[in-house]
């Protein structure tokens, strides 16, 4: 009976808190150096040298980075750089409809105009995988 309760509690936890379950940095800085990688040999240069957006990487079941911080007005592009599973958005809590999947080398983006926390998951790997971040909008 407790151990039922125990899952139960970490899947709601997991479903409102929007905390991705990844906990080990050194792990996630490899999976995201590994998507970086990716992303220079699809598109010829690094992502920080993108002009007009911030990208964050999809990868391995991954959001890279799992917390984004940005500046309000900012427009994020996520890409994928996996070699063959798509990945969504979904600002869920927010109430907002996930987006199309985006297939290797597909990008979605938003503006964010609003300051304030926004968690978002992978629409179809947030439960299997904890595909979870968050997008961080400072106030000007």
């Amino acid at each position: 009976m407790t151990r039922t309760i125990l899952s139960v509690l970490a899947v709601l936890a997991a479903g409102t808190g929007l905390a991705h379950a990844e906990t080990d940095p050194e792990k996630i800085a490899k999976i995201c150096q590994e998507a970086e990688e990716r992303y220079v040999q699809i598109y010829g240069h690094p992502s920080a040298e993108e002009e007009g957006v911030t990208v964050a990487l999809m990868y391995k079941y991954t959001f890279c980075p799992v917390t984004l911080e940005v500046p309000l007005g900012t427009t994020v592009r996520w890409v994928n750089v996996d070699k063959r599973t798509s990945h969504s958005t979904w600002f869920r809590d927010e109430g907002q409809p996930e987006s199309e999947r985006l297939f290797p080398e597909e990008t979605a983006e938003q503006t964010f105009d609003v300051p304030g926390e926004w968690g978002y998951l992978c629409g179809p790997h947030w439960e299997s995988h904890d595909m979870i971040g968050k997008v961080i909008v400072l106030p000007q």
